[in-house]
């Protein structure tokens, strides 16, 4: 979350998984059979990279019309949307249950004008802090520079927001036979009739006239559609969230302390947690660490001799809330790049565009790709094969020439806050924080119009 807004310096209910859904993969079949009311059929749009196989419903091969893969953020965003313009949609879920592990994202006013257009913005503020501005200090502790958000712009709204608690906020929009747990795809194949089949990877194969791919940065549907592994930037985050049983000390607003090669970061959540983050260079991403108390100790050793309220918040961390993870994106060049959609198989978010935390922009953006792609699938569902298609494309075209730009620019801004020169971090800390930033324009990316997407009854 927080590496998100450093960027502006620079230039419930779990559902449940005892469904019978998911208890029974025979009624599961019989189930997806009877749910059919899309009234088209696919053309085969075949490539050379694309398996074909004769599609044929047997009483092995249960169907759907449309599937989300992944029930992250991108992929219940995408259900709840779906759902709400009269579109039943089922999201397969490898995990479990929800993936609420993690810790808090940031949400700028874009991001909360995509969740009041799905119903579920009053839900979440009542439950989070806004955020009112942000300090900038050195790894010293002098402060550099301040910043209020309303004051450069009236409409800005920025709060974190807890992954768990966004995941079950969506979740709960759906009907609980919407979301099937344990259903991680193993294969996916375009038959002649122009239908995926998925196979999973307890053997469940379904039939889809529309496949939807929100499955993250390691997603197989845009493996499948041609597209690279996410490339690593060269720095790694630790994140956690600390813990206050009798409430949390500070202001509500985002505090940053910038050092050479190295920053970190802590916002307040709710009266009681507060976000942080340290990012450092690193060559490579380095073995994965899991252990807490390894990663506790790695974290407090590269901020040793920072702010003391940083290392108090590392130890008010709870075990299950702190990670490391190594930061990646994907830069999608025109002509180069694959499209984001291949006949009726189409990607949302971190699946096609995963970009750095450096903008806070990833979770927003894949919030406005889910509404955008709703609307333009509904609107051609009706028309047939052709229409869908087409209206796929039509997403990509239009949130191409949004989400490209951002991931470059989140890049950018990452490389330049990391920078380890003591010369250059002299002039960013002396001369480019306190004399020549202007919040204003670097918040211009969080505007976006979304008007609410209108409740219909099946």
């Amino acid at each position: 979350m927080a590496i998100a807004s450093s960027s502006l310096l620079s230039l419930n209910s779990h559902i449940s998984s005892a469904s019978y859904l998911h208890r029974s993969p025979h009624r599961t079949r019989k189930f997806l059979r009877r749910q059919s009311w899309l009234l088209f059929r696919a053309r085969n749009h075949a490539t050379n990279s694309v398996s074909v196989f004769k599609a044929k419903v047997t009483d092995d091969v249960g169907e759907e019309d449309v599937v989300v893969v992944g029930a992250g953020i991108a992929g219940l965003a995408t259900a709840v949307s779906l759902q709400r313009l009269g579109v039943r949609s089922l999201v397969l879920e490898q995990a479990e249950s929800l993936r609420t592990g993690g810790t808090s994202l940031t949400l700028f006013k874009n991001g909360w004008r995509v969740l009041d257009a799905i119903g579920v913005g009053s839900d979440l503020r009542s439950q989070f802090l806004e955020i009112q501005g942000m300090v900038v200090k050195s790894e010293d502790g002098r402060e550099l520079r301040s910043f209020r958000f309303k004051d450069e712009d009236e409409s800005q709204e920025v709060r974190a927001v807890e992954r768990r608690i966004l995941l079950e906020t969506l979740a709960s929009k759906l009907p609980s036979e919407a979301v099937r747990f344990s259903s991680g795809l193993a294969k996916m194949e375009r038959g002649e009739n122009g239908k995926m089949l998925l196979e999973l990877v307890d053997g469940t194969r379904l039939l889809a006239k529309i496949v939807i791919g929100c499955d993250g940065i390691r997603s197989p549907v845009a493996k499948w559609m041609g597209f690279s592994e996410p490339k690593y930037v060269g720095h790694c985050a630790f994140r956690g969230l600390g813990f206050y049983a009798n409430g949390q000390p500070f202001e509500p607003q985002v505090n940053y302390v910038y050092g050479r090669g190295l920053r970190a970061g802590y916002v307040p959540v709710s009266p009681t947690k507060v976000y942080w983050f340290i990012c450092f260079n690193s060559p490579s991403p380095g073995p994965k660490t899991t252990d807490p108390s390894v990663l506790k100790k790695q974290a407090k050793e590269l901020v040793k001799n920072w702010p003391s309220d940083l290392l108090n918040l590392i130890d008010l961390t709870p075990d299950e809330t702190i990670s490391k993870t190594p930061l990646v994106d994907r830069w999608l060049w025109p002509a180069i790049s694959p499209p984001p959609s291949n006949g009726t198989t189409v990607l949302v978010g971190d699946a096609w565009h995963p970009m750095t935390p450096n903008l806070g922009q990833g979770a927003c953006c894949a919030l406005e790709d889910a509404v955008v792609l709703a609307r333009k699938l509904v609107n051609a569902i009706n028309s047939g094969p052709t229409s869908v298609e087409d209206a796929m494309k039509s997403y990509g075209i239009e949130r191409w020439p949004r989400v490209f730009p951002l991931t470059l620019r989140a890049n950018f801004v990452g490389s330049i806050l990391q920078w380890e020169s003591p010369v250059v971090c002299s002039v960013r800390n002396n001369i480019v924080i306190p004399k020549l930033v202007k919040l204003g324009p670097l918040l211009e990316h969080t505007n976006f119009d979304c008007e609410p997407l209108l409740q219909t009854n099946f």
